[in-house]
């Protein structure tokens, strides 16, 4: 387990006073964002109400919990509309929502008091079965509300030489994890397609994969050899499918033009997404040193509007860790002017087809921003709703993370409202 350090905090308004500045924003998604912003808590009682036999327990992920500790508990909550909270087990000390159990229902609580009655995704059918090879299924491939998630990979060589991106815990996960769990290092494209043809016997229940790993800068060029190893799987999973093309996303580092059309022409690949993590040069040097130093913020923008030329418009993406813009002490030293500075950036990528898309900044304590704070709510409020306005105005889709493939992104939430 990892050691534990408790953050600062500092005294917030309560959740309904926060809403009444924003009549318009929708009460449910407003709980999600706070809900992920504090972690959960459960109680005995609803510890003792998860039956592993029905419901989907957190299984292999790129990034850690809150608590540092890997447990038999819920990987995600289900509001009243179908809304996903991807949660994260907190400390009581660090003041998190509360899961518990009463007259037969699991239910939400803010300071002692029900707020929610919430519900459990079910487990998928595949999770209990074996490779061929001997492989639980559930540590190669998981899944999401409509989407199967492959981590190929949780190793990034960023950190390899120190300049790992300082919100991140992906290096001391995957030892957990590999310890812990038995999860392999790297995923056997065989094992994976195997998995991926047993999940897709549920009808209906799933619509899309998604691929995603450290990122590895060995290879004649930089990120050659990332691009190999997601050819080989693409290429394997592609073979599942009558079509050409299959509905598909990978989250993969900043390729170039070259690696891309390989990608697009070689694999059955649908739409790529790279993440800048936080929209400002400045703060991006600092809270991401390797990808700093090995391409550079301005080039990692432009190979994503070149990437737009040949996955199309609404098909390129990228992600921030929102509220990691405002880390002490290099950080924006208002809310106001890091809104600010990152809708602009945003909108500038907007205007030239590629989509932004935001996850709550959880400080993890495998991270070297353990000890730090998320903003405010009234910050994601308005951060995401900013967001959904740069989409709705350049006339982008945001299909491969909304709510019912994704559920991670409380901004794709608000796009199916409008």
């Amino acid at each position: 387990m990892v050691a534990l350090l408790k953050p600062h905090f500092r005294a917030e308004a309560p959740f309904d006073e926060v809403l009444a500045a924003h009549p318009a924003f929708p009460r449910l998604i407003a709980r999600k964002i706070d809900v992920q912003r504090r972690g959960v808590h459960y109680t005995p009682a609803a510890e003792a109400a998860i039956d592993p036999a029905i419901h989907q327990l957190r299984s292999p992920y790129i990034f850690g919990s809150r608590d540092g500790a890997i447990k038999p508990l819920p990987e995600s909550l289900l509001l009243r509309d179908g809304t996903t909270i991807l949660v994260d087990p907190t400390p009581l000390e660090q003041d998190p929502y509360v899961v518990d159990h009463r007259d037969g229902r699991f239910v939400l609580l803010d300071g002692g008091v029900e707020v929610e009655t919430v519900d459990l995704w079910p487990k998928p059918a595949y999770y209990d079965k074996l490779t061929s090879s001997g492989i639980k299924m559930s540590l190669l491939v998981s899944a999401r509300p409509q989407r199967l998630n492959v981590f190929q990979s949780s190793y990034c060589y960023f950190w390899a030489d120190k300049a790992g991106c300082r919100f991140c815990d992906i290096v001391t996960h995957t030892k957990q994890q590999r310890e812990e769990m038995g999860v392999p290092t790297r995923l056997r494209p065989e094992d994976v397609r195997e998995t991926i043809a047993e999940a897709i016997k549920e009808p209906g229940r799933f619509t899309n994969l998604c691929l995603t790993a450290g990122s590895v800068t060995k290879g004649a060029e930089i990120f050659d050899q990332e691009v190999e190893f997601y050819i080989e799987l693409l290429q394997s999973i592609g073979s599942l499918f009558k079509t050409r093309r299959f509905p598909s996303q990978l989250i993969g580092s900043a390729f170039n033009e070259r690696q891309l059309r390989r990608l697009h022409e070689e694999t059955g690949l649908s739409s790529y997404t790279t993440d800048l993590e936080v929209l400002n040069e400045a703060v991006f040097n600092w809270v991401c040193p390797g990808k700093a130093r090995q391409v550079g913020y301005r080039e990692w923008k432009e190979r994503l509007v070149r990437a737009v030329g040949i996955f199309g418009r609404g098909n390129v993406g990228t992600g921030l860790v929102g509220g990691v813009e405002l880390a002490r002490p290099h950080g924006f030293k208002t809310e106001a002017d890091a809104l600010a500075a990152t809708l602009a950036e945003a909108d500038w990528l907007g205007e030239r087809g590629v989509t932004t898309v935001y996850i709550v900044w959880v400080p993890r304590p495998g991270s070297e921003f353990h000890d730090q704070q998320a903003p405010s709510l009234d910050y994601y409020l308005r951060l995401a709703q900013g967001l959904q306005d740069i989409r709705a105005r350049h006339g982008l889709t945001v299909d491969f993370d909304d709510y019912r493939r994704c559920g991670n992104h409380p901004d794709s939430d608000l796009a199916r409202l409008q």
